[in-house]
């Protein structure tokens, strides 16, 4: 996905951010297409992950980002070249839009040698140094002060950049978390913190699991302000990303971004996700899909037509298919790859 113009470095940012609408930001036709285009990239490259899982060719843990596809996309689109991205395990997503080639992602699922991570990885620890990302990180709430040392090795630096720091609601309560919050205060890194509030931690809704449900406020007891924002409109996503990088970039230290979103399916492949009604699932696929309110936006204006929109489907698909070929026809690592990339 392409990234924001560095023009955006060392713009002066508000005293106090205030909060971003979607209304802040009218995006172009060819703002609304990438969108689509790219969203709808994630959506298809996740079904068919799960299609595979269902199939035995993916192992392990699967955590699929279907419906939560506008945040990634969103904070995308207001990255500058060098920015870096790093998140939990529900990360393809992630990975696709940093610009990760579809068949080495999918390659990595299913273990092959041309995987990002040469096959060693699956689905929750993927990296790109190429393209800034990070991981990808198993073990809950673990990207967090990896995230926040990256923004520290920006801060030393002096390069403007900014670390994403992507994590979920339920990672919003482990004990890392405020030690990060803490350093990254005194210290003013430029890191964004990007809450992905999908309502459930695994199978627990967040006002059973969490005291307090407005994840903005979190930082609040470190001087860290945060702003809470529609994760199902890209353009609010978008507009809230542009305002954080550029407090973070004018060196006001940290800032945290609570996404509210939704996950469609389970927590992982495994989850049969018996805790919620599918009226509730359904009302958020009619109502407030990231997908389809672009989509219904490009028709209305009649910036594109159905038979445009048909046929940006059928190319995600064609790239998804030539993906999910290579993944399944590429040889596995040689067993030597065991002893490769150890550290001792």
């Amino acid at each position: 996905m392409a990234a924001a113009s560095t023009a955006a470095r060392g713009k002066s940012a508000p005293g106090n951010p205030q909060k971003a609408t979607a209304q802040d930001i009218s995006f172009s036709k060819e703002e609304e297409l990438t969108a689509y285009r790219n969203m709808l990239l994630i959506r298809r490259f996740e079904e068919k992950a799960g299609q595979m899982y269902g199939m035995g060719l993916i192992g392990g843990f699967c955590h699929l980002y279907i419906g939560q596809e506008a945040v990634v996309t969103g904070v995308r689109m207001a990255a500058v070249d060098g920015d870096q991205t790093i998140t939990s395990y529900r990360d393809h997503g992630h990975m696709l839009a940093c610009g990760m080639d579809p068949k080495s992602v999918l390659a990595e699922l299913t273990g092959r040698k041309s995987g990002a991570s040469k096959g060693k990885g699956g689905s929750m620890h993927m990296f790109s140094k190429a393209k800034n990302f990070y991981g990808g990180h198993g073990i809950v709430g673990a990207q967090v002060p990896i995230g926040s040392g990256l923004a520290f090795a920006n801060l030393y630096r002096g390069n403007g950049n900014v670390c994403f720091t992507y994590f979920g609601d339920g990672a919003a309560n482990q004990g890392q978390v405020y030690e990060s919050f803490n350093m990254a205060e005194l210290w003013k890194l430029p890191v964004v913190y990007v809450i992905e509030n999908n309502r459930y931690a695994m199978g627990t809704s967040v006002s059973r699991s969490s005291a307090l449900t407005d994840f903005s406020k979190r930082g609040q007891s470190f001087n860290i302000p945060g702003e809470q924002v529609d994760g199902m409109d890209v353009r609010a996503v978008k507009a809230a990303a542009i305002r954080a990088a550029e407090w973070c970039r004018a060196g006001n230290g940290p800032i945290i971004l609570e996404m509210q979103t939704y996950r469609y399916r389970g927590h992982s492949m495994s989850d049969p996700a018996k805790y919620r009604s599918k009226d509730e699932v359904q009302k958020m696929r009619s109502e407030h899909d990231p997908i389809e309110q672009v989509r219904a936006r490009l028709l209305e204006s009649q910036q594109a037509s159905e038979d445009d929109l048909k046929k940006i489907d059928a190319e995600v698909r064609a790239v998804i298919a030539e993906a999910a070929d290579f993944a399944t026809h590429e040889p596995e690592p040689d067993p030597a790859e065991l002893w490769t990339d150890v550290l001792v």
